[in-house]
């Protein structure tokens, strides 16, 4: 699985307000990957944590999902 369906599905959120608003709720991974699938991209755990690169900012996601995986 490729990071690039992570980043693509991150970019939509930027620039939907109301995924944005949907993706910032989800605060257990089944919920995000829930969320994608709903919009067309199919996301696999192990591609979202390190070392591979973060393709979220910490201001799109729940706290706990930053915690999870951005490591902050």
């Amino acid at each position: 699985m490729s990071v690039a369906v992570i980043k693509a599905f991150s970019e939509k959120a930027k620039a939907d307000p109301a995924l944005a608003e949907q993706l910032k709720a989800c605060l257990k991974m089944k919920e995000l990957f829930s969320l994608a699938k709903e919009h067309g991209f199919e996301l696999h755990e192990d591609s979202l944590y390190p070392p591979n690169e973060p393709q979220f900012t910490e201001d799109q996601l729940s706290e706990r999902l930053v915690k999870a995986l951005l490591r902050v």
